[in-house]
């Protein structure tokens, strides 16, 4: 009988110990399972010459977290960037907020996972010293862009020298239309008065009047002396 307890009491502890180990792995598998703050990373990036603020995680569970981004000040909230969604994957899921950030700037990353975490990712994020590079303004195309302008300016002065051209006929013919106006005028005003100089009737009449008064003096002449010769005979 005592042997058989004995054995009953082995079985008892083997089993007890059995039980606990099944639960300690157990809770340390879920442990491992369970989403936890330091699934989560964050780091500054550049793509091109745009600035970025990457979010991964590595939470094999799949819970979706939200992840909110906060330009740091002075150890205070300057602004907030974004807040966006990720479902966690064993592989690393990633959420990008675009950011033009400047060198040497802090972020703050928050977490939250309803019922499993609500923290910050430990010692923020800061941008590196060099922030990402600006494409250079396209200066072969302002070249060409400007190119075109000589050609206007080329084809504006052959406008500019036919428009001269035109005025200049039209400011020619009028002075030609100007003299034929003007010379009529001072021809007739010449004709009359070399007609009154030369071909005027008054002369004419001078001399007829100056006839007639040498016809009418002679004629007195004559009859006075018809008359003394009759008295005298």
């Amino acid at each position: 009988m005592s042997i058989s307890r004995r054995n009953a009491r082995r079985s008892v502890r083997i089993l007890g110990v059995a039980s606990a180990s099944t639960a300690l792995l157990l809770g340390l598998s879920s442990q491992a399972l369970a989403c936890n703050i330091r699934d989560f990373s964050a780091e500054a990036l550049c793509t091109g010459d745009k600035g970025q603020i990457v979010v991964t995680d590595i939470d094999a569970s799949k819970r979706t977290a939200t992840v909110t981004v906060f330009l740091e000040n002075n150890g205070a909230d300057d602004k907030q960037v974004g807040e966006k969604e990720v479902t966690g994957a064993r592989e690393g899921a990633k959420v990008v907020f675009d950011e033009d950030w400047k060198a040497n700037a802090t972020y703050r990353v928050h977490i939250k996972v309803p019922g499993l975490v609500d923290e910050d990712i430990k010692g923020n994020v800061t941008t590196p010293a060099t922030a990402c590079k600006k494409e250079e303004s396209p200066s072969p195309t302002a070249p060409a862009s400007e190119s075109p302008a000589p050609t206007p300016s080329a084809s504006a002065p052959a406008e500019d020298s036919a428009t001269p051209s035109a005025s200049e006929s039209s400011s020619a013919a009028a002075p030609v239309s100007e003299a034929p106006s003007n010379a009529p005028s001072a021809a007739i005003g010449d004709s009359n008065l070399a007609e009154t100089g030369a071909n005027s009737n008054t002369g004419l009449i001078a001399g007829v009047a100056g006839a007639l008064v040498v016809v009418g003096g002679g004629a007195v002449y004559f009859g006075m002396r018809r008359r003394g010769a009759k008295s005298g005979s």
